[in-house]
Order: structure tokens, then sequence, then C-alpha cells
């Protein structure tokens, strides 16, 4: 396969669509600077030129590649570099029937290192272009967590071959942080930790027995849920709600892999871009019980990292399926 400098005008022109916008910041040229760039690294980039050397050198000394053909039976093709530990850029698009790359879209990405979930999950791909949606109903979050799928090449390959069964996979899902705090952490004895757990495990059981059409819990639920309104009302009038809250995962925004996260910090890992030399923290969180690894730039998080202390932040979500 060739990839000469002529060939990768394909650089100049990327497709973008209303879906991916909000995603992406205007500069001047055809290339879109994606939002959560700086997050591994490249906050210093301000012009198509930089984007473009960046992604012309992910394409041509990449670390991973992989060329798979669709549905439709075009050749689809995905290269990645990684510019710091565990993280750094995939670029995806077509090879055209003179054997040249033909770039559709990029993203920065970071693969964690936890499994967050063993529940079942759907994908489904963008109506844009060739990249995926995951969606896994995960007890402990209460929601539906829906993430961008990572390796979409060989996912497409794994489910040529029938390969995806059985389910549910491993998932692991990680985030992209624009920003954070640390906060510091609630104080607890053992036997408010045992009472939490114990409280956890049983809220569980009867939202899974509501799944199932149990009348008599999702009655128990609908109390819970008001007996802990009232509560946290009373306690916000003379407390802060960062003392009451200790952990969440909530929607943020209005594309639906983004979030608002609060969680404990687990584990805690400095690295550098290897290009830029900016300092990136990764960190592992439990949010609502669910393991989740986020990387955040130095620049954008306010306060120390520990282990121990909280972090809050607004994260883009990843996720990779364990079996690819």
């Amino acid at each position: 396969m060739s990839i000469s400098s002529k060939s990768q005008g394909f650089l100049d022109k990327p497709k973008t669509t209303s879906r991916t916008h909000k995603k992406y910041k205007g500069m001047r040229g055809g290339v879109l600077m994606h939002a959560y760039l700086k997050t591994i690294g490249f906050s210093k980039i301000k012009t198509t030129k930089e984007l473009q050397e960046i992604l012309r050198d992910v394409v041509e000394n990449y670390d991973r590649k992989k060329i798979v053909e669709t549905e439709e039976h075009h050749l689809f093709a995905e290269f990645s570099k990684e510019y710091a530990y565990d993280c750094g850029i995939t670029v995806c698009g077509e090879i055209d029937e003179n054997n040249r790359f033909q770039m559709e879209y990029y993203y920065p990405y970071f693969e964690g290192g936890q499994i967050s979930s063993y529940e079942e999950v759907s994908v489904e791909r963008h109506v844009d272009k060739e990249s995926f949606a995951g969606a896994c109903d995960d007890m402990r979050l209460g929601i539906t967590m829906i993430f961008y799928l990572t390796h979409a090449a060989e996912y497409l390959e794994m489910k040529q071959k029938n390969a995806l069964q059985p389910l549910p996979l491993p998932l692991s899902v990680s985030g992209l942080a624009a920003e954070g705090t640390i906060l510091l952490p609630i104080q607890k004895d053992p036997e408010q930790v045992e009472k939490e757990r114990r409280s956890t495990q049983q809220k569980n059981s009867l939202i899974s027995a509501a799944r199932n059409g149990d009348e008599d819990a999702m009655e128990s639920l609908t109390m819970d849920d008001i007996d802990t309104y009232a509560m946290i009302s009373q306690r916000l009038t003379k407390e802060d709600v960062f003392s009451i809250v200790d952990s969440f995962f909530m929607p943020s925004g209005l594309e639906c892999d983004q979030y608002s996260v609060m969680g404990e910090i687990t584990e805690m890992n400095t690295t550098k871009n290897a290009v830029t030399g900016e300092r990136v923290y990764e960190l592992g969180l439990v949010c609502n019980d669910v393991p989740i690894d986020i990387c955040i730039n130095e620049k954008d998080l306010f306060g120390v990292p520990e282990v121990g202390r909280r972090f809050k932040g607004q994260i883009w979500l990843q996720g990779m399926l364990e079996h690819l």
C-alpha cells in the first residue's frame, strides 16, 4: 500500500457532520481540532499545518495497523500511534481503488487497564462514518452507559468471523477529561463502609428484580428514592453537597457519550507526551462501584491527585471489548 505525500491530500478535507461537531474546534484550513486532543498532551497545537504533521506521523509511523473489508466491500483502515503511556491518536479511513489511504476521521484515545463491567454490551454504527457507539446497562450506575467504541477495525473483523460470542464480553471503559478538580475524601469508619456495601447489594438485587417485572421491587426502589431525596434535602441546609455525595456518574451536555463523574482515586500514574513533553495524569477511579480509568492534562487539573482523594470532572467516555 502506498501513502505518498501527494496521496496524503486526504488531510486537507476531512468529512465532518453535525453528529461530531461538538468534539471538534474550528481551525484555519480543512482539518478540525478534536476538543479532547489536549487531554493526551497536545494542548499547544494551533494551526492546521501542525495537526496535519501529527496525523501524517500516525499514518506513516504507526504502532498498530488494521485493514478490514466492510459489508459494503470497502477496505476500512485504522492506524494508531502511542504518544504517551497507553494513550495516543487513531486515524481511520478507506483504501481507495488506487491503493491509497483516504482519511475520514481521527480521535485521541486512552486505553484503561481495568475491567469495568461484565454486563451485556450492544454496539451500533454511527450514521455518518465507519465508527461505533456501545451501550451497557450496568445496575451499579442506574443508567445506560453509552460510550465511543475504540478498535473499530478489530470489531468489524471479529463481527465478520462471528467471534463476538459468547456474550457478554468483558468491557473496559476509559475517559478523556477536559477538566477536573481534586477533592478531599469523605471520612468513613469501617462500619459505615460495610453498611454502604450491604445497601448497594440490596439495591442492585431490587433493580434486577424490577427489570424482570417485580412490582414490589419497583415500589421499594421508589420509596428508597423518596427517602434519599428527603435525607439529602435536610442535610443540604447544613452541609456541603460533596460531603454528602461521595460518587456520581451522570450524562453531561447534548452528546450521549460525555459524562460528569466523581469517584475515589484508587491508582495514579504520570506520563509525558513524547512530542510535546506535556505531563498527563492517568487515574484509576471507582464511580458508583464501577472501575474507570481516566487521563487528563496536568494543565487542566486543579489540585494534587493522590490515592484516596476524589476526582471530579467531565469526561468523554471510550470503551473497548476485552475480547478484542
